[in-house]
């Protein structure tokens, strides 16, 4: 039942993608940074609320000067570039390409833990690494190396958010261990989003028609509220190596949706591609069992 929730939040995150294609396609005064704007206030606010009738003390957290630093720093490292960039590749080309280049992420955390904490590579890790590489010269190229299929800015872009996936993973674990990831998520959502108004206080002329905002409160509710709360509470009744793998929902179900709802066409190589780089990223996180020692053996056979 839960890994089933798990999986559904995936779908949700994938097809969110879709809902903002959507929107971008309607009119080019909707930018990923209005719509990452809308969708980082509204939605901090809402899990504020929640954690508020929860009675998890939101505000209560935010007086703690070493929490708050961390939170908000978790918001404008890790949340924002994990939004506005992926928009930003959602507009260039489209909610497949995106969602698969963000799933280069754990290697930048990989290779994070490597350089700082000596943490040893396996050979598991270093054939994903390379796996994944491959994946994304095939989705790049179309596997015609002379020919570059991805805009120079949509790859850039995309391994931006892939970095935001890096940062959004490693900034917050201090702090969750101590506060309510209902707190922490909306405390960063509200301060990331408050700091793309500082930076661009100009708001668009948005078209006000009916599909605009419908668009635009499935991207708040499909893409952020109901999924995170699935996910959250899923993470309480399976382990995090089974929600990793469940996560492989999120890019197919955006390319699946992609080629039925914009006919977005898939080469050999894209669908190979594609499919290298999120069982590249799911290879991360299986780990081999442990032998057991010979004296349990003979313990077991006693």
């Amino acid at each position: 039942m839960w890994a089933f929730l798990a999986a559904l939040a995936c779908v949700m995150w994938g097809v969110s993608g879709l809902f903002a294609k959507e929107l971008f396609n309607i009119s080019s005064d909707i930018t990923p940074m209005w719509l990452s704007q809308i969708r980082m206030i509204v939605s901090g606010i809402i899990l504020l609320i929640v954690a508020g009738i929860m009675k998890q003390k939101p505000i209560a957290t935010m007086k703690n000067k070493r929490d708050a630093l961390t939170i908000i720093a978790y918001g404008v490292f890790g949340l924002l570039p994990v939004q506005l960039f992926y928009f930003i590749v959602v507009q260039k080309a489209n909610a497949s390409i995106a969602t698969i280049l963000q799933f280069i992420g754990p290697f930048f955390v990989m290779g994070y833990l490597a350089i700082t904490h000596k943490q040893v590579m396996r050979k598991m890790d270093i054939i994903a690494s390379i796996a994944a590489f491959l994946g994304v010269v095939l989705l790049a190229t179309h596997g015609k190396f002379n020919n570059f299929a991805l805009s120079p800015s949509v790859l850039f872009w995309g391994l931006l958010s892939a970095v935001g996936v890096a940062t959004n993973t490693l900034i917050p674990i201090g702090v969750l261990k101590r506060v309510s990831s209902l707190v922490v998520t909306g405390w960063g959502l509200l301060s990331s989003g408050i700091c793309l108004l500082l930076v661009h206080p100009q708001m668009p002329h948005i078209p006000n028609q009916p599909n605009v905002w419908w668009c635009t409160i499935a991207v708040i509710i499909i893409g952020t509220i109901v999924p995170f709360q699935l996910m959250t509470n899923s993470l309480r009744f399976i382990k995090p190596s089974t929600a990793s793998l469940l996560d492989a929902f999120e890019p197919f179900s955006a390319t699946i949706g992609s080629v039925l709802v914009f006919g977005l066409v898939m080469t050999k190589m894209d669908w190979i591609g594609s499919i290298l780089v999120v069982v590249a990223a799911m290879a991360l996180n299986v780990s081999p069992k442990k032998k057991k020692s010979r004296k349990v053996h003979q313990q077991e056979r006693a």
